[in-house]
């Protein structure tokens, strides 16, 4: 198994990317993308990274940000997953979905649910032309995709916020030049 190399205490911007177990669409309504959204809050609340942006996709998720010099991007991304898995599961489980027969994996001999692929993207924005062409590909995902025309019709991405809306999902953090 190749080991991926993440570059971490540099101060740069990180674009992530995460996706749902075997890329399943899982993500597909607006309470489990609130419950991700509310583990990237939580997150940033517990890690103290500045989000930059974001989308939540049906099978995926990327987020743009600018963790702290101490932060290990990949805690910071187990500890999202594992908040979100922990709600969507919950519901998944008080109806009894069919999926939950697809999530379940045996890791280490023991059954589990996994609700994510065990791994995440990253990649550091090495300035920041950079990392507003991420934020671009956040707020162009949707539309790329054909889930909708326009971005601001995605209600689960920054997009919104950057456009004035202040009733978002997530509040972006300021940057400084």
């Amino acid at each position: 198994m190749t080991t991926l190399r993440h570059y971490d205490h540099d101060g740069r911007v990180r674009f992530i990317t995460f996706s749902c177990h075997e890329r399943l669409p899982i993500l597909t309504n607006n309470v489990f993308r609130e419950i991700v959204a509310r583990s990237i809050d939580d997150a940033r609340a517990r890690y103290g990274f500045k989000l930059l942006a974001y989308v939540i996709m049906p099978e995926h998720v990327h987020v743009v940000i600018w963790p702290r010099t101490e932060s290990k991007v990949g805690t910071v991304v187990g500890w999202m997953k594992q908040e979100a898995a922990r709600g969507i599961a919950k519901l998944l489980r008080e109806v009894r979905s069919p999926l939950l027969d697809r999530l379940e994996v045996t890791r280490d001999r023991v059954k589990k649910l996994a609700l994510w692929q065990r791994r995440c993207f990253d990649h550091n924005c090495r300035d920041a032309a950079s990392m507003w062409e991420k934020v671009e590909y956040c707020h162009k995902n949707p539309v790329k995709r054909g889930l909708v025309r326009d971005p601001s019709r995605w209600l689960f991405s920054s997009f919104n916020w950057y456009q004035g809306v202040l009733n978002v999902p997530l509040r972006i953090d300021a940057v400084l030049a």
